[in-house]
């Protein structure tokens, strides 16, 4: 395996720091300032000016859906690995700004790959030009919904449509305005075999029957496009709505979530980098006790793990990556699962302790720690909590010792 970039790779690396340094991290203060504004006047999922202004910029410049690895970028999965984390650093705004943020793009990645001429013509396209955004309802509330075979909404054919009754929730996008289109998961026929019983449909969110109950804030935080609740009541779309065939929902899950991993582990090595960073400035500049934090041996401990544990992450993930890019999602299964559990709890870890640093700077709005940290709680549980991904790679180590 050999992890060294691309040419290609190492010329959007350069391009993308350089976008970072210029226009991302100097935009984050505004940012912050605009969705206080928006907030105080009720508007909370109402998106920030500044970030039609990034989303010009970055395009203009060529950093524009580079998570599709045919498009005319031509990067692999291993190639955006590195991105991705560069992105990581600046997670609220970097991603949206360059169109690869979720959970669009594994939205455009399913329609990419499974989506008619038609569906691709209708809600690809616009998704890959920035001009809306979608939600992914899958998670509902009353059951445990990281068995998909739990899931309870119900898709019945009725002549040249399907009608669709259920609840979900955790719709990331779907409070945003800007959120036109949702993807469905349900049940097609409740009496197949486990992994059949499932599909996807596209559902336009102005749909009769659709109702957003409410937005569901992440420790407290309200994010801006928002995590919704949403009934569907008798929602009536045309059969040619279908994502791929009657059955495939599980299948079609499984290909969407395992890319999409990668560029969440990364984003999340990303954040981990950066809160170290702000861990170790803010002990060169804090002095209790008559020293530096810098020079306490618990500090220098927790930087020095920090290191050890952001660069296993790395190697793993970019492991998972380049098997993904030579043998395909199925053949890293194993990596994937792994790396969704190990990389949210390092960088969990490493923002803990920098919080701790920081002390009560740490909880507050004055330093971006607070928030990461609540980005990356819900990352565990997020596509599936640690238990399951660790059932799983327990089972595939048991597997040839059982069979």
């Amino acid at each position: 395996m050999d992890f060294s970039l691309s040419p290609k790779a190492t010329e959007y690396a350069a391009k993308l720091q350089a976008f970072m340094d210029k226009e991302v991290f100097p935009a984050e203060e505004k940012y912050h300032h605009q969705r206080e504004e928006f907030f105080q006047a009720g508007t909370p999922h109402k998106l920030p000016p500044i970030i039609d202004d990034l989303k010009k910029k970055a395009r203009a410049q060529g950093l524009w859906n580079l998570f599709l690895p045919h498009l005319d970028h031509g990067l692999s999965v291993t190639d955006y690995a590195t991105l991705a984390e560069i992105t990581g650093w600046s997670s609220e705004i970097a991603p949206e700004a360059m169109n690869c943020a979720a959970p669009d793009t594994g939205n455009m990645e399913l329609l990419d790959m499974f989506g008619t001429a038609e569906q691709k013509k209708q809600w690809l396209e616009p998704l890959l030009n920035g001009e809306i955004r979608s939600g992914f309802a899958m998670t509902e509330p009353d059951v445990a919904s990281s068995d998909a075979r739990n899931i309870r909404t119900s898709i019945k054919k009725d002549g040249n449509d399907y009608i669709i009754n259920g609840t979900k929730w955790w719709t990331t996008g779907a409070m945003d305005e800007r959120c036109k289109i949702l993807i469905v998961m349900g049940k097609t026929n409740p009496d197949a075999d486990d992994h059949h019983q499932q599909s996807m449909i596209l559902v336009p969110i102005d749909t009769p029957g659709v109702t957003v109950i409410r937005n569901l804030s992440v420790l407290g935080f309200i994010d801006q496009h928002g995590h919704a609740e949403i009934s569907f009541s008798n929602v009536r779309v045309p059969a040619t709505n279908l994502i791929g065939k009657e059955g495939e929902g599980f299948a079609l899950a499984q290909a969407r979530l395992g890319p999409g991993r990668i560029h969440h582990c990364m984003r999340a090595i990303g954040m981990a980098e950066r809160a170290l960073q702000l861990m170790i400035k803010r002990s060169l500049t804090r002095t209790p006790f008559g020293n530096e934090l810098a020079r306490q041996g618990v500090i220098q401990e927790w930087i020095a793990q920090a290191r050890i544990d952001i660069e296993q992450a790395r190697l793993l993930v970019l492991k998972a990556a380049w098997i993904i890019d030579n043998h395909g999602a199925k053949a890293a299964r194993k990596e994937i699962a792994a790396i969704k559990v190990a990389v949210p709890r390092m960088a969990e870890s490493i923002i803990n302790n920098a919080i701790q640093a920081h002390g009560g700077a740490g909880v507050s709005q004055d330093t971006p720690l607070a928030a990461m940290y609540a980005g990356i709680r819900v990352l565990r549980i997020v596509d599936g909590p640690d238990e399951v991904h660790m059932r799983d790679i327990a089972r595939l180590e048991l597997k040839p010792y059982l069979s």
